[in-house]
């Protein structure tokens, strides 16, 4: 039984790319007509597909922050309760993002406020509801710690999974995903395990 995802459609190629593109040179730097020519359509062709770039912004950050939560519920449904194959699995749900959604990180971080307010207030809720997820699992493994420090431990996480973007920046770049996905988990794990002192 073949395995193979199906190829992107059209609408997620164009996102793909405005994403790159947004990260790459800034959500101003960037025209409808440097978009389309990246996907082999007219800039003109894209309003097919979305109202503008404010419209592909929005879908790309509500986006992320939707598959994440979903993602994060699942772990939940799959851990059959078990506090440490969830955290483990969040984890790794999150460097498979932090490594392949680079760009996404890099917009969220520069772009987020050139949402409108409801999309921007949709993105927060999210996000809030994702972390919730993180602590709650955090206090099953670690009841002894308080809720205030699991929150303030899953947030340093997330720095440090998020991070990725800047690996590359200073030379070298990223030692290839295999190590890099290595050294994340093992670092995230090892927060985490601090707590337990």
């Amino acid at each position: 039984m073949s395995t193979r995802t199906a190829a992107p459609t059209r609408r997620e190629q164009i996102l793909k790319e405005a994403a790159r593109l947004f990260a790459e040179r800034g959500f101003h730097g960037v025209g409808v007509d440097e978009i389309g020519a990246a996907v082999g359509i007219s800039g003109p062709g894209l309003y097919r597909h979305f109202a503008g770039k404010d419209a592909m912004l929005a879908e790309l950050l509500v986006g992320i922050s939707e598959r994440l939560l979903s993602g994060g519920r699942l772990r939940v449904e799959e851990s059959a309760a078990d506090p440490e194959v969830l955290l483990a699995a969040l984890i790794d749900g999150h460097i498979d993002f932090a490594l392949d959604d680079r760009p996404l990180i890099t917009l969220h971080d520069r772009e987020l406020d050139r949402l409108r307010d409801s999309d921007r207030k949709l993105v927060r809720q999210l996000q809030r509801q994702y972390v919730e997820l993180w602590v709650a699992a955090v206090r099953d493994l670690h009841p002894e710690v308080a809720e205030s420090e699991a929150r303030a431990a899953v947030h340093a996480v997330f720095g440090l999974l998020n991070s990725t973007p800047h690996l590359g920046s200073y030379g070298g770049g990223l030692p290839g995903r295999a190590a890099t996905e290595t050294l994340l988990r093992r670092l995230a794990h090892g927060a985490f395990a601090s707590l337990a002192n």
